[in-house]
């Protein structure tokens, strides 16, 4: 376990600010649960005796970690999302629903010095990855300071983004000075029609100029973020895949999810097992890399693709049990699992007054009521969450 010297030098402060401690942190449980309570284990798809059966015997570390950050089935969660903002200059149909969402207030949303704060309180405990998410991240205006603070926090090895990719191609030299030296685009069809019906909004050729971009710069791999919906671009699978055939582009085929406001359908879900037999049957040359175990995708190289592609399974083989994902909303909730309606904040008891040791024993106690796996996908359409534009990509 990591020693915190902060909370060393507090020691003789006394058992009163302790209590103190304990009564806030009470009273910020009370509050977030006003989102929701975690799924019970009835909802859970799988039993528990397959949930423990599938979580791996132990996930590979580099270095300790502090045990805030293990749950109660021994995951180390190392990845920390931070959404940026709530606000998206695309109106994509699967993020919010076609009349929009209210957002967060501004004096509500996290500012710089909070995302530093705690992002260096996470780094320091054991997160060796951050991603920056939203809403769309690059239009933060101050995204270059944010960057260059983060990737300059000791042991942070990934500093990643989550982008649309529609200003991208401009910003991306300065940002990849500041630090960002991981990059996915979402795209979700190579035709400018349908993208212009998807976001409605236009920008598709803008898209395309900043993966390029991407590439030009040295990103490798780039990796395209693409959501796959029945009868809207499932007959592009093997376009995407030809991407990946001269550059060093890794595109990700995402299976359709339930969130609030996005119409989800069972009917528009295109599984695992189809797309890969659509690539199957089209490349004869692809084969299955080996994965770590925290992976979110399953990944595959294509005989003569200087690229890979992959699958991300949420709905149909879910990888709960090697989750090491946190996420931090863009107005300073917590949330420990992606489909997993509970959230507590951080960003009022730091404007409370709160100290790292506080925040910490929030922190270590989420993490600890986080399940072992998510609901079928069928309970999770029916389960109340925030749109995804709230969460963050």
């Amino acid at each position: 376990m990591r020693f915190h010297l902060s909370g060393c030098s507090n020691w003789h402060l006394g058992f009163s600010r302790l209590n103190s401690a304990k009564s806030r942190i009470k009273s910020f449980f009370q509050l977030g649960s006003d989102h929701g309570q975690l799924l019970t284990t009835n909802h859970i798809e799988n039993s528990w005796t397959r949930t423990y059966a599938t979580m791996p015997e132990k996930i590979p570390e580099d270095d300790p970690i502090s045990n805030m950050l293990v749950d109660s089935f021994g995951r180390q969660h190392t990845y920390l999302r931070i959404s940026l903002t709530e606000r998206c200059n695309l109106r994509c149909q699967y993020c919010m629903p076609a009349e929009g969402v209210e957002l967060t207030p501004g004096s509500k949303v996290m500012s710089q010095n909070e995302i530093v704060r705690l992002a260096s309180l996470f780094v320091h405990s054991g997160v060796n990855k951050i991603r920056l998410t939203g809403g769309e991240p690059s239009i933060r205006k101050d995204i270059e300071e944010i960057c260059s603070q983060l990737s300059n926090l000791r042991g942070l090895k990934t500093l990643a983004m989550t982008t649309n990719g529609l200003t991208l191609a401009r910003k991306l030299p300065k940002l990849k000075e500041c630090g960002l030296n991981l990059l996915n685009i979402s795209l979700d069809t190579l035709v400018p029609a349908k993208f212009e019906f998807m976001t409605r909004r236009k920008g598709h050729e803008r898209v395309m100029e900043s993966i390029h971009t991407a590439v030009d710069l040295g990103y490798n791999p780039v990796k395209v973020n693409c959501v796959v919906m029945r009868g809207f671009n499932d007959d592009e699978i093997c376009d995407f895949v030809e991407l990946t055939k001269e550059k060093p582009i890794n595109v990700r085929f995402i299976e359709f999810m339930p969130f609030d406001g996005n119409v989800w359908n069972v009917k528009k879900l295109v599984s695992y097992a189809e797309m890969l037999d659509i690539v199957g049957k089209r490349y004869t040359g692809i084969k299955r890399i080996q994965d770590h175990p925290t992976e979110t995708a399953k990944n595959f190289t294509v005989e003569g693709h200087q690229g890979t592609v992959s699958f991300i399974t949420s709905m149909t083989d879910h990888f709960c049990s090697g989750c090491n994902r946190l996420r931090l909303l863009a107005d300073g909730n917590l949330k420990v699992c992606l489909f997993g309606p509970s959230e507590v904040s951080l960003r009022d008891p730091i404007r409370e007054g709160a100290d790292d040791n506080e925040l910490r024993q929030i922190i270590g106690a989420a993490v600890k009521r986080k399940k072992g796996s998510h609901a079928g996908m069928f309970d999770i359409a029916k389960t109340p969450n925030r749109p995804m534009i709230h969460i963050g990509g």
